[in-house]
């Protein structure tokens, strides 16, 4: 209930003031080494002439107060939801809301709340169009809301962890209006008291005084002070003279009040008692009695109110009885002097009314009679009205047709000078329908037509089936057109496949040609080579062979010495030697 004393004491101050809701002008307090005491408008210093923090404005000084409403359960946050909207509807919000769509306000509708909200307090207020982050938390911390709402909270009001605390300033703003308008139907702002003159009617006046009281002391106290002295006297006289009291009066009832006081604490030391509760619980029971005499009495006259109003109806029933029998009783009468004076027996009444149910009866039957034979004129007019339509609608279309033929008129190609039309009725009276049987009895054409229709029909059968057997061949040929066209795709791709295929192997081909020309020219130079190295050792070896054989051969002659020869006649002999 914190926050909503705030309130009040916030609305008290702007009615004292008439100002729009404007901070107050307080100093901020000073840096003090005395013991602090913590008040719900912030921390302050005992002792006069020490300021203290306000509760509106800066509210609270260093101190953050913590929101002791329960604003993270869903329960009070659907509950404020529909506080919200309750209020929202009953005065008349120009949009359309629901509680579905303050689960999750845009920061838009937001503003838009806020803004009707807030002009219920001043009227010339517009929401910025700039900076509505920091006019937000400005506004409701100048209005005195004890908790700190953060700019950082109006970029995202809807969001789950934001939506709680901006829903909780919404509805301590709801509270400040109430409070506002509450005290603003009470009309307020009055003259001072000081002549005497003004009339006190429904505590009006002293409302006023009392809240010109409490914005006056609380202004001390926000000052420093902590004892309200002159004003409690001042206001005490204020209270004196708004309520007319008589200081003498009051001091003689005060004594008479004292004196019985005196009394009462005497006898109660009379051992009285015991006899006063006696009395005491007899005026209770009595008190009890008589409340349930009470309730009897009012039981007793709801019952007697019953019972008249049954009684008044009876006797309005029992006068129309009565005007009733009378009327009766006239008619009984006039009856019976009509009786006395007729010139008729019983027996010819009754005669007379035998024959007038005898013809009643037949004039029943006849009725019934009559309405049959109405009844069936009507179907047979209507059967003949079905079958007039359905004969005009046949002969339009013979009409039609004929001309398509070209047999009507007279003059047509196709008549041949008969008159193939039929006309109905109305044009040549009741013999017409034999006229129109014997109009036409040109058998011979209507037979040369048949033979042409049933000719026409079988060259038109033998078209149908040429044309679905072409129509057949058709599909028969596109499907072996579209074959060979599938075919010939195929054959164009596996010969272009097979192309890539012949081009890949002559290049492999081209490859290996090239590596074996290079290994071939390797091997003719490597067996060139071999071949002069093969030579000049076959050279080394037959000069060996010939030097070995030489001396083989000196050696089987027994050649002491080698003989000279020429090198013509050594090689020679040495090929003798070596064959």
């Amino acid at each position: 209930m914190e926050y909503i004393f705030a309130n009040a004491m916030s609305i008290s101050i702007f009615v004292h003031s008439k100002q729009s809701f404007g901070k107050l002008n307080i100093p901020k307090p000073q840096s003090v080494t005395s013991e602090r005491r913590t008040s719900f408008f912030g921390s302050r210093t005992s002792g006069a002439g020490m300021a203290r923090n306000s509760a509106f404005g800066a509210f609270g000084g260093a101190e953050k107060m913590k929101d002791p409403r329960p604003l993270h359960d869903k329960a009070y946050v659907q509950q404020c939801i529909r506080q919200l909207c309750e209020f929202l509807s009953e005065k008349g919000f120009p949009g359309s809301m629901s509680v579905k769509s303050l689960q999750s306000p845009s920061t838009k509708e937001f503003l838009k709340i806020f803004e009707f909200i807030y002009c219920l307090l001043d009227t010339t207020f517009q929401m910025p169009t700039s900076k509505v982050e920091e006019e937000v938390p400005r506004i409701l911390k100048d209005l005195g809301y004890p908790f700190v709402l953060s700019k950082s909270s109006m970029y995202s009001v809807g969001a789950p962890h934001t939506w709680p605390q901006v829903l909780g300033a919404v509805v301590w703003l709801i509270d400040t209006v109430k409070i506002f308008c509450c005290m603003s139907d009470q009309d307020l702002l009055f003259a001072d008291f000081s002549d005497g003159s003004t009339e006190i009617e429904d505590g009006v006046a002293f409302n006023k005084l009392f809240l010109d009281y409490t914005a006056e002391t609380y202004n001390k106290f926000m000052q420093g002070a902590d004892t309200f002295d002159e004003e409690d006297a001042d206001y005490l006289a204020k209270l004196k003279r708004l309520y007319n009291v008589d200081e003498g009066l009051l001091a003689s009832m005060e004594e008479k009040y004292r004196m019985l006081s005196d009394e009462v604490e005497r006898l109660e030391k009379e051992s009285q008692t015991d006899r006063l509760m006696v009395k005491r619980t007899e005026k209770v029971k009595l008190q009890t009695d008589l409340q349930k005499l009470q309730s009897y009495r009012s039981n007793l006259e709801s019952f007697k109110a019953n019972l008249e109003n049954k009684a008044s109806g009876l006797a309005e029933e029992l006068e129309a009885s009565g005007l009733q029998v009378e009327t009766l009783k006239q008619e009984e009468s006039r009856l019976q002097h009509i009786l006395s004076t007729q010139k008729f027996t019983p027996a010819d009444i009754e005669r007379i009314n035998w024959e007038k149910r005898e013809l009643q009866q037949t004039i029943n039957s006849l009725s019934k009679s009559l309405e049959q034979a109405e009844q069936h004129m009507w179907n047979e007019e209507i059967a003949l009205a079905k079958a007039k339509e359905t004969a005009e609608v046949k002969l339009a279309e013979y009409h039609k047709l004929a001309r398509k033929l070209k047999l009507i008129p007279v003059s047509a190609e196709n008549a041949c000078g008969h008159d193939f039309e039929i006309r109905t009725s109305t044009e040549y009276g009741p013999s017409t329908m034999v006229q129109c049987r014997t109009q036409i009895q040109v058998w011979k054409l209507i037979t040369d037509v048949d033979e042409e229709c049933s000719r026409l029909t079988d060259m038109k059968l033998s078209l149908e089936e040429s044309i679905e057997q072409v129509n057949s061949n058709i599909s028969d040929k596109a499907n072996d057109l579209k074959q060979l066209r599938e075919q010939i795709r195929r054959l164009d791709e596996q010969l272009e496949q097979d192309m890539q295929d012949i081009a890949h192997e002559e290049q492999k081909w081209s490859a290996e040609m090239e590596s074996v020309e290079t290994h071939r020219k390797l091997l003719e130079k490597k067996v060139t080579l071999g071949y002069d190295e093969s030579v000049e050792q076959l050279k080394a070896a037959q000069q060996q062979a010939t030097g070995l054989s030489f001396k083989f051969y000196c050696h089987v002659h027994n050649y002491s010495e080698m003989p000279f020869f020429p090198d013509i006649e050594v090689i020679h002999i040495s090929s003798k030697i070596l064959y």
